[in-house]
Order: structure tokens, then C-alpha cells, then sequence
């Protein structure tokens, strides 16, 4: 058992880069990643401020095992389990809410048993009702929003990444998220949140990298961290 405070997760000198055809033997080739280096602890819920394109779904997913790195390393035990959260990522549209719910536990980790006893409460949770056993691909976003954050939420894992999931759906449902995340965040759960919002990140976690152009800009205590990248984004709309 990991003790409470150690380092569950380190990453070190991470880069990736990837290249896309963008014509008749032309290609494009963009560094998303570059040299970004932090240490996760066990119980601690970080959060991951910058603006869209700066990396930071990247940097998710290649925490969650998704891609490879084009260099550097992440360094976890393999016994660690790791969910990503990040909007129905991976549901089949052809399967129910049931079914998806059942196979994204179970690829978290879960055994069988454990992913058929959570699925009454996630039901329960994600408020879907009679859509649970329906395809996923009658489902809006919020919908599924809803089943990806309850799968994530009530399914037993040891690190917990999520991509501005709080950002998507109705207002009732978003504060109930909320709510899930504080009981989290005040059990021994260890959380990487990916947000562009700084209140968030300020009311959830406890300390804050920001990412810019790719790059680790900052990183320090959540409040100050949000106060300086506020402060940023003012400045960059001329406020």
C-alpha cells in the first residue's frame, strides 16, 4: 500500500510531438509537449490550468497509457490504475450506457464482479434512466458527460484524470459533480484535473501546473498558480 504524501507518479522531461499530412508530399509538424516534468503524490489532487492548444489533453492522455511519448518518461507502477475521464473517450456508440459503463469499469481495472456490483449506482448517479440501456448514440454530450463521470467517479482506481468533465452538462448535474469531487478530494483519492478555469482549479486542488505553448510555465500552490494565470489571460484580452 502506497503511503499517504509519497509519489505515486512522476513525470520527467516528457515530449511529444506529432506530424500530419497537409498536402501532396507536404506535412505539418507540431510539438505539443515539450519538456514537461512534475511528481504526483498519493491523495493529492492536482490541477492542470492553460488555454486550448497548449497541451494539456495531450499530456492526459499520455498519462492514461493512450500514446507513447516521443521522449522522456512517465514513471508509475504498473499495479497503479489509471482512469481517464475526459467525455464519453472510448464509449462504443453501437453498445447501451449499461454495456459501456460495465467494459470502461473493467478497463480501469475493475474485475467483473466489481464492474457488474457498481453498475445499479451509477445508474443511479449518472441520472440517465431509461436511456442507461439504451445505445450511446442517441445520447447528447451532457449525456454522455454523465455516464463518462459516473463510470470514472464510482469505479475504484488509484489515480483519477479528468478532462474538464465539470465543464459539460446541466447546471444541477454540474454542481452534484462538484459535489462528487469534494467527497473525493476528502477521502484519499489522487486526481489530476484538467480545466481552462481557474476558479475550478482553485476550488479543487490543492496545488496547480500551468502549461503554456507546451510548456510548464508555473507550478505552485493552486490559489497562487490561478491568481497568476487570471491575471495572464486578463492581460491577453486587454483587460
Amino acid at each position: 500500500m502506497i503511503s499517504q504524501g509519497n509519489v505515486i507518479l512522476s513525470v520527467r522531461d516528457l515530449l511529444f510531438c506529432y506530424k500530419t499530412r497537409s498536402g501532396f508530399l507536404k506535412y505539418f509538424e507540431h510539438t505539443a509537449l515539450d519538456g514537461i516534468s512534475f511528481d504526483l503524490h498519493q491523495g493529492e489532487i492536482l490541477g492542470i490550468l492553460g488555454r486550448n492548444g497548449s497541451g494539456k489533453s495531450t499530456l492526459l492522455r499520455l498519462l492514461a497509457g493512450l500514446v507513447d511519448p516521443t521522449a522522456g518518461k512517465i514513471i508509475c507502477d504498473k499495479k497503479i490504475r489509471r482512469a481517464l475521464l475526459a467525455l464519453g473517450l472510448g464509449f462504443r456508440a453501437d453498445l447501451s450506457g449499461r454495456d459501456n459503463a460495465l467494459i470502461s469499469a473493467m478497463l480501469q481495472g475493475a474485475s467483473k464482479r466489481e464492474a457488474l456490483e457498481a453498475l445499479p449506482e451509477i445508474h443511479e448517479f449518472s441520472e440517465l434512466g431509461k436511456f442507461f440501456d439504451q445505445q450511446v448514440k442517441t445520447y447528447s454530450a451532457g449525456m454522455r458527460a454523465r455516464l463518462g463521470f459516473s463510470t470514472a467517479m464510482l469505479t475504484k482506481v488509484d489515480v483519477l484524470l479528468i478532462d474538464e468533465a465539470l465543464s459539460v452538462g446541466d447546471a444541477q448535474f454540474k454542481q452534484k459533480a462538484e459535489r462528487a469531487m469534494l467527497e473525493k478530494i476528502g477521502g484519499d483519492q489522487t486526481v489530476i484535473f484538467v480545466s481552462h478555469s481557474s476558479e475550478q482549479i482553485k476550488k479543487l486542488c490543492h496545488r496547480a501546473i500551468w502549461i503554456e505553448g507546451g510548456k510548464l510555465h508555473l507550478e505552485g500552490k493552486a490559489e497562487d498558480v490561478s491568481v497568476d494565470y487570471t491575471d495572464y489571460v486578463k492581460r491577453l484580452n486587454g483587460n
